[in-house]
Formats: C-alpha cells, structure tokens, sequence
C-alpha cells in the first residue's frame, strides 16, 4: 500500500505544457482542478518527450509546492539541533529527492481521472480540498485531501496528501525518523541515503 501510495504523488504537481510560469486560481479549490486539469490533459500529449515532462513537472513543482517547509517538516525536530550550514546542505538534496520522485512515474497517470468535489477552510492559514480518483475496473475509489498553505491568499502552496487517510509527508517523515534512529540521530546517514537515492 505503502509503494502505491508514493506512486501516486507524481500526479500531483504537474503542468506539463508551460516553459513560462503558470498562474493558477488563488481560491484553493479552483487551483486544485486547474491543476489536476494541466496535469492530465499533459500526461496523455505525445508530442512532449520524456525530457520535456520531467524539466516542466520540476518547474511546477518549484512554484506550487512548497518543498521548504516539507523538508523541515520530513526532517523532525533533530532540525533544531542542526546548523546552518546542515540545514541547507538537506534542503538542497531534499528538494533534489523530491523532484527526482516526481519524475520516477510518469506514464502511470496518463489515463487517470480525477475529481475534484469540496474544500473546508480550517484556518486562515489551510485549506483541505477534496477529490477523488474516481472507481475503475482496475481498482477502487481512491480519496485524497489536499492540504493548502493559504498565509499569502494570492499563492497558495501545496504542503501534503492525505491519501485514503494517510498523509505523505508524515509517511516520509516516518521514513526519515527510521533512517535518523538506526544511525543515533546522524543526519550525515540520512545525507547519504538522499544523495544515494539522487545519484541513482
């Protein structure tokens, strides 16, 4: 279940058509459907190589998700105990992790449909979207809830999926935390698996 969640999230941050940034729809859930849109109207265009989608996903990425805040949240409280100069040696590969994640499965998505349904304002700081990959012959209804950094209205960030109720980012902070406690909280071996991981 595990590996199928974390196939899922290259969806998520795409618009595979643009070189130049793409503006979307400050209300929460109107970013998510103009998203989501891009994102399967460009899985299925055959004039983009392989290359081309990967360079877009990662320009996307960049100015949709708010990977900073993730690699601090992944990384645990041992961020605390860090210097400056750690901090961003992981931010760095952090972000190169997760744009090579979202690279690993493209042609998986090419023929998903997704649904985009409600939103729940929680503060004014978040908002939850929610969808739906709607029920298949080849598998059930999967839910996911978007979890949408609204402190600046006119950008929101996306900051997780909770999919089936499960959260991502605490799935990966939990895959980080393991990593972190087999080697006595030394960060450097948590380095090294990102940069081994980086360099595959």
């Amino acid at each position: 279940m595990k590996k199928r969640l974390l196939f899922l999230i290259p969806l998520f941050y795409l618009n595979l058509n643009a070189v130049t940034a793409v503006t979307y729809n400050s209300e929460p859930k109107i970013f998510i459907q103009e998203l989501v849109n891009d994102a399967v109207r460009s899985l299925s265009d055959n004039s983009l190589t392989e290359e081309e989608k990967n360079k877009a996903i990662e320009k996307i990425a960049l100015e949709n998700v708010d990977i900073k805040a993730l690699g601090l949240y992944t990384l645990g409280n041992i961020r605390k105990e860090l210097d400056e100069n750690t901090i961003n040696k992981y931010q760095d590969l952090f972000e190169k992790y997760f744009l090579k994640s979202l690279t690993s499965r493209l042609t998986d998505y090419s023929s998903q449909k997704f649904e985009v349904f409600d939103s729940e304002q929680k503060s004014s700081n978040y908002t939850i979207v929610n969808s739906k990959i709607p029920e298949s012959l080849k598998s059930p209804e999967i839910k996911i809830d978007w979890r949408i950094y609204t402190k600046n209205p006119q950008k929101p960030l996306i900051r997780d999926l909770i999919v089936e109720g499960l959260s991502l980012a605490r799935t990966q902070k939990e895959e980080f935390a393991s990593i972190l406690n087999s080697n006595n909280n030394d960060v450097s071996a948590l380095i090294n698996k990102l940069q081994e991981f980086i360099s595959k």
